[in-house]
């Protein structure tokens, strides 16, 4: 009778083995469809293995795509380097602007870098990697037109819907004809066509454009704009660990060197500090310091550096 038990035990035990073995194939298989939270991590460094980060590829130098279509640019270096230090493996995709915050919460991807300054309004919504550049405001404008800052009622002035250079002319100059269009490139289409007078552009991405054909025959208007909302963060969901160790690579980057080497051979410069005067040595030679909280402006001289890239 022992032995017939011993014997049924043992034949239930190699019946349930395959079954055991199916059912956690099944449930890996489950596993790799779950949101980022889930995701297979490094032991190491619970760093996710796979981790999907979202740009807008019209935004140059930032990130833009070459005549193959392949994303290319300065945010798209620093994410390469940022996740080969934190050893994950990163897929960039393209996204337009209007739906990166809206994606990065519906959690289509897991974070999101597209010179997006930090601000209140999305600090509201999302959170933020400390730092990585800084850059400011400009009017961009026909070469010999006397279109400035000051003087921009009822003019047709171009920017990119939902950005800061948008935010400050809605807020300083709301008594202008204000068009807003879905990327740079439109509306740089626009100003070289003469359907806007001027445009209110990032300063980085607006100098690197007057360099191109297209820009030859357009200039910045006065003075380079600081709204306070200068600072360039990566974006994620509220609460998201991966904040933190964006956060660490980054810190590892600027002391092994790597930031300034990847920041310097776009900007001619290695720190953000300096990246952020560099850039517009060409063209301007006065900042204006703009309080949110007050129409009064400050000027400050700076002595800035010719940009090199």
């Amino acid at each position: 009778m022992i032995v017939a038990m011993t014997s049924l035990m043992t034949k239930k035990a190699l019946w349930l083995a395959p079954l055991s073995a199916a059912m956690l194939m099944l449930a890996g298989c489950n596993n790799s469809a779950a949101p980022v939270e889930t995701t297979e991590t490094d032991a190491a460094t619970d760093v996710p293995l796979n981790i999907k980060i979202a740009t807008e590829s019209s935004y140059k130098p930032f990130s833009y795509t070459d005549a193959d279509g392949k994303l290319i640019g300065y945010e798209i270096e620093l994410v390469d380097a940022l996740c080969a230090q934190m050893k994950a493996k990163c897929e960039v995709i393209s996204q337009d602007w209007d739906g990166l915050i809206p994606g990065l919460n519906a959690q289509k991807f897991d974070a999101a870098i597209a010179g997006m300054s930090i601000t209140p309004e999305r600090k509201e919504v999302v959170e933020f990697s400390d730092p990585y550049f800084h850059s400011g405001i400009i009017l961009i404008g026909k070469k010999g037109d006397d279109v400035s800052v000051d003087a921009l009622k009822g003019q047709p002035i171009a920017s990119q819907r939902s950005t800061v250079a948008s935010q400050y002319l809605q807020d300083k100059h709301a008594d202008a004809d204000i068009k807003l269009y879905d990327t740079q490139d439109n509306a740089y289409l626009d100003l070289t066509s003469g359907r806007v007078r001027a445009m209110m552009s990032d300063k980085v991405t607006g100098i690197d454009w007057l360099k191109t054909e297209a820009g030859k025959d357009y200039e910045v208007k006065g003075q380079e704009i600081s709204t306070s909302d200068d600072a360039m963060g990566i974006a994620f969901r509220k609460g998201d660990p991966l904040v933190a160790k964006f956060n660490k690579a980054l810190a590892e980057l600027k002391d092994n060197g790597t930031y300034d080497q990847i920041t310097g051979s776009y900007f001619g410069t290695s720190s953000t500090t300096a990246a952020q005067k560099a850039v517009a040595a060409n063209d301007i030679k006065e900042v204006v310091v703009v309080d949110k909280g007050n129409v009064e402006a400050d000027a400050v001289i700076a002595k800035e550096e010719q940009a090199q890239r």
